[in-house]
């Protein structure tokens, strides 16, 4: 303790600083406890079992074809963003020659498309897989739409979980006489895939709370939605109900709903994290 303050007599800015972290965890922690307090407090009264009956109706106006095709949702845009964003990255980090303007063309473009407010997405989801391709609203057109969005995300997660491994381990693998390829897969993407399942998990959260880009590619239908069918999904179905002024205290109920699947998919995402890093060291 006497050493520290000795540091502060003789760097007072360290104390500034110190000071400063500290108030930006409290509130930080203070928002996140008071936002979910909220949702809980005016949510959990008005869950009952007639808001996850199988068919939704004008009397239950039930959550459960929105919980159904909003997993559905998840999978696909998942299953178009990933492979597409890891396979980026590993290019840009691996293969890449640094200082190749075709790459600084692609970072350029991805931190640009991060910077899109989601609204713009739809109209260009709505324009291009709606009409241009004539996939209608349906679930196919809103996944598309998401894995576009999150794409940037993936991308600049895995790059960076990629240059975090150490160089010398990629140099030990060559001197072994490993290939390329099999360097990456082997040596550098297990360290590296708790970095990546960070920027899925971000990602993940994204596509469950986007709203207004599934409304133009998507829509609202409440009903359980295939691959080529309209459905919402949870967020847009607590949107309706708000929207509608009708059902406040379901929209409250849906936000708790949303809220605890959001954290638990995160909580299981990390932990698969966790074990997958230990199993790489």
């Amino acid at each position: 303790m006497s050493d520290r303050m000795k540091t502060y007599k003789t760097h007072p800015m360290s104390l500034v600083f110190n000071i400063l972290t500290k108030i930006a965890v409290v509130l930080t922690i203070s928002v996140f406890v008071l936002i979910v307090g909220y949702v809980v407090i005016k949510g959990v009264p008005y869950l009952k079992p007639s808001l996850f009956a199988k068919t939704y109706t004008t009397e239950n106006v039930s959550m459960l074809p929105a919980i159904v095709n909003t997993f559905e949702m998840l999978l696909v845009s998942l299953a178009i963003a990933a492979p597409l964003g890891i396979f980026c990255a590993i290019y840009l980090v691996e293969y890449a020659k640094k200082g190749n303007k075709f790459v600084r063309v692609i970072r350029l473009t991805t931190e640009t498309l991060s910077g899109i407010p989601s609204i713009v997405y739809g109209l260009f989801g709505n324009m291009f897989f709606v009409l241009a391709l004539n996939w209608k609203l349906s679930t196919l057109s809103g996944a598309c739409t998401l894995a576009i969005m999150v794409l940037p995300l993936i991308i600049r997660s895995t790059e960076e979980a990629l240059k975090s491994v150490d160089d010398s381990f990629r140099e030990g693998s060559y001197g072994l006489g490993a290939g390329k390829l099999r360097t990456i897969f082997v040596i550098v993407l297990p360290p590296a895939i708790s970095g990546i399942l960070s920027g899925v998990i971000l990602a993940m959260g994204r596509i469950f709370g986007e709203t207004a880009a599934l409304i133009y590619t998507a829509g609202t239908i409440a009903k359980y939605a295939g691959l080529t069918d309209s459905g919402r999904t949870l967020s847009i179905h607590m949107y309706s109900l708000s929207n509608e002024g009708l059902y406040m205290n379901e929209a409250s109920a849906t936000a708790v709903v949303l809220l605890a699947v959001v954290l638990l998919l995160n909580g299981l995402a990390s932990l698969v994290a966790r074990k997958l890093s230990k199993g790489g060291n």
